[in-house]
């Protein structure tokens, strides 16, 4: 009995069928608007066939849609989330009626799950659409129909964030269809590839961190084994808009290398500079853990502020050991009280500060020998005196006005220990003077090398930047 049935089903949607291959148009009742209710029932009941009266001539779908908005960007699954106004055109040759004999109606809204409608994907979808459906489509009475949807697309993308944050993404989306052919389906754009881009333009946030740059597009032939498929492959072409990061990130990071910079004119020998770097470099590194999140990370590649980031904090490391060095030549050396090398003194206190134009103090001028000890002339007078035991003392030299000689070989004593002295200190304040000399002629030398190698750096990524942005 359920065969019979199914068979009678049969039989009638083949009449039907022939029906509407013979007269080809909806029927029509005087004093109703519109086609009939059992008219576009048989088209309703012919819903799973592909509306075609020869089904030797494909069914022509176009495609057109709206950027409205991008999502979101995935950098590390390489997925692009973007929201679109899908518009699809096709024709059914079922559906068509004469507006004279219908009230003038010449176009009507149906529900779509009771029409046949073209299976167009995107073939780079990688998730569940769960944007809202569309139930209805307008038809008009030539049979042509159009169906308006909104669609979340999750779709994968080629990202390159090498020029992060002034990249700009080249993304693909191919329309096609699933699972008809070139010989059922055909493919085509509804409108010209610039009117849709200025139409993304128009409608899509200004607000966001993305901006449209173009929307490019070709049609072509997937082939695929032995059977071809109809696509338009369409290139939406984004690009992101870099203030947000430029101000948090580039901003604060330039003016952490700026206070270290600055930190070369902290004077060495009466300030801990390096205990104000290793502040200064533990500041940079919280920094850097807090914008993190900020940053694109890849298994590809990394981009090049992440570089410039990992630079700037080697150079502050650069810069503490510069201060280490400069710290143990003024403290340790000059504490050892050891003579200045000759080749130090050619190499640093003449060539080296020339080179840089190091100012010497008024009353300092460069030495290139090593400074002989002089004889103390002042000592003669002292070394003529001699020693004798106080009992052969008191037998020459009486005392005189009760002043005895030995007290006056005491004071004598004495006062030789006091010259020793003070020629210990003066020649120790000397040595300390000439290596705090040679510490800061090498400190004046690292702190150009440094300030050039910045310099250099900072050049080479602005240029590339204003480049890449020259380009976009």
């Amino acid at each position: 009995m359920i065969q019979f049935q199914q068979m009678l089903s049969f039989i009638s949607r083949l009449l039907l069928l022939a029906v509407f291959t013979c007269h080809g148009k909806l029927v029509c009742k005087e004093g109703q608007s519109g086609p009939t209710y059992e008219s576009m029932q048989a088209v309703f009941d012919l819903q799973p066939f592909r509306p075609a009266v020869n089904l030797s001539n494909p069914t022509i779908a176009n495609i057109s849609f709206t950027l409205y908005a991008v999502l979101g960007v995935n950098e590390k699954a390489q997925i692009l989330t973007t929201f679109l106004w899908l518009r699809l055109f096709w024709h059914n040759e079922y559906l068509v009626w004469e507006p004279e004999e219908c009230d003038g109606v010449t176009r009507i809204s149906l529900p779509v799950k009771e029409l046949w409608s073209p299976d167009i994907i995107v073939y780079e979808f990688v998730d569940d659409d769960v944007s809202q459906a569309c139930p209805y489509v307008y038809v008009n009475h030539t049979g042509h129909i159009r169906w308006d949807r909104m669609l979340r697309l999750v779709s994968a993308c080629n990202l390159e964030i090498f020029r992060f944050p002034f990249d700009v993404q080249n993304c693909t989306f191919t329309f096609g269809s699933y699972m008809h052919t070139v010989r059922d389906v055909r493919v085509s754009p509804a409108l010209t590839f610039s009117e849709m881009s200025e139409n993304s333009k128009q409608y899509l946030e200004a607000s966001g961190e993305w901006e449209l740059v173009d929307i490019l597009g070709e049609t072509s032939i997937l082939h695929f084994g032995v059977d071809e498929w109809d696509i338009i492959k369409f290139w939406v072409v984004i690009r992101r808009r870099p203030v947000l990061y430029v101000v948090n990130l580039l901003i604060p990071s330039s003016f952490l290398m700026l206070i270290d910079i600055l930190s070369f004119y902290l004077p060495p020998h009466s300030v801990d500079r390096a205990s104000f770097k290793m502040t200064l470099i533990l500041g940079y590194t919280v920094f850097l853990l807090i914008m993190n999140d900020l940053l694109p990370s890849t298994a590809n590649g990394t981009p090049i502020i992440g570089i410039y980031f990992s630079v700037c904090l080697a150079l502050m490391v650069i810069s503490l050991l510069e201060t280490v060095i400069i710290t143990n030549v003024l403290h340790h050396s000059s504490m050892k009280y050891q003579e200045v090398p000759n080749w130090v003194r050619i190499v640093v206190l003449k060539h080296i500060a020339n080179l840089i134009c190091y100012r010497w103090p008024e009353d300092v001028r460069p030495t290139h020998k090593t400074q002989e000890d002089k004889p103390e002339s002042s000592n003669s007078n002292t070394e003529a005196w001699v020693i004798q035991p106080v009992n052969q003392a008191a037998d020459r030299h009486p005392t005189h006005n009760g002043v005895s000689l030995p007290e006056l070989q005491l004071i004598c004593q004495y006062l030789r220990d006091l010259r020793a002295h003070l020629l210990s200190v003066q020649k120790e304040n000397e040595l300390l003077d000439q290596w705090c000399h040679v510490g800061y002629v090498l400190d004046f030398l690292l702190f150009r090398i440094y300030l050039l190698l910045i310099s250099c750096y900072a050049m080479v990524i602005i240029t590339m930047w204003c480049i890449w942005i020259s380009q976009s």
